[in-house]
């Protein structure tokens, strides 16, 4: 049938991560573990940050935002996610194909935002201990957090705008578990590069570009702490830098793996089991890594539900 007589598409359908009925029912099982884990976790650390003036400050403003961001970003899809493992017709609308896509780029940008952000609070809490109310006042806080939420928004708009203006006619059957750009792509009806080339932009900029700055960060931040004299304190930084560096690891290696490379025609099986690790487990890791084995945190969750 030729193109002049193909209709657009209205909706799609979602192959997931698996079409073995049982493997399935698992995976359902796991990933509604993770999402309470990470709706708990996230909620708790907003709440906890929320009533305790001890947590009033930059580092925990930073973190109250990207447990926020996480929250959204987790919500856009795995949600999604279980019905359609109960599910035998796996469907999504046009429309909702297209919210879940900015929803989710718009919390995913602005988390990347976010870890940039709170490096370079580290930084200089680290590095500038004796200027750090000066520089990480409540306004320079206000500002970088609006600037991330902002800068979400706009990679959204463009990766969302550019995939979704092309044509989808015939094939409607993504292999993914998620409307996500690279997999949309793969069914589009004309020329891609365009495309890709603005997904690939915007990469250089919200990945790349930040990345660089979390790895220039944490490198003068460990260059400080080998100017220590205190053992205790140094590896108490060591120890709070390696887990943050996780998760900078799993989030940006697994992103920019994704959305880095020229071609997106030829993603492979493999690259959805990859996309759960930016889409799904980062989400559920970062309260535990960023906050709940603080001692202030702790502290505050004995003050709020010890009683």
């Amino acid at each position: 049938m030729g193109k002049a007589n193909q209709t657009f598409l209205t909706e799609f359908i979602l192959l997931g991560l698996s079409s073995d009925q049982q493997t399935q029912i698992l995976l359902f099982v796991a990933f509604l573990i993770i999402y309470l884990l990470t709706t708990f976790g996230n909620l708790l650390i907003i709440v906890l940050i929320n009533v305790d003036s001890r947590l009033h400050t930059p580092m925990y403003f930073f973190l109250k935002n990207l447990s926020f961001a996480d929250l959204c970003f987790s919500t856009s899809i795995v949600p999604q996610m279980l019905l359609h493992f109960l599910v035998m017709q796996k469907t999504i609308s046009f429309a909702g194909c297209s919210i879940q896509m900015f929803s989710f780029l718009v919390a995913g940008a602005t988390e990347s935002s976010l870890l940039a952000v709170m490096s370079y609070d580290r930084y200089v809490a680290v590095c500038k201990p004796l200027h750090y109310s000066i520089i990480m006042t409540q306004r320079v806080c206000m500002q970088l957090a609006i600037v991330s939420w902002a800068s979400g928004a706009l990679v959204s708009v463009v990766d969302t705008m550019f995939t979704l203006c092309l044509p989808y006619q015939g094939q409607n059957v993504i292999n993914h578990y998620f409307c996500e750009p690279p997999a949309l792509l793969q069914l589009a009806s004309a020329d891609t590069y365009k495309a890709e080339m603005a997904l690939f932009s915007m990469g250089v900029v919200i990945l790349l570009a930040l990345v660089s700055l979390i790895l220039i960060s944490y490198w003068n931040i460990l260059s400080t702490v080998m100017q220590m004299h205190s053992g205790d304190r140094r590896l108490k930084v060591f120890s709070t830098c390696g887990s943050h560096l996780i998760v900078v690891v799993f989030y940006y290696g697994s992103t920019i793996f994704t959305y880095m490379r020229p071609n997106t025609k030829n993603m492979k099986e493999g690259d959805k089991v990859i996309s759960v690790f930016y889409s799904v487990i980062t989400s559920m890791m970062n309260p535990f890594i960023y906050s709940l084995r603080n001692k202030d945190v702790k502290e505050a969750f004995k003050k709020a539900f010890g009683r």
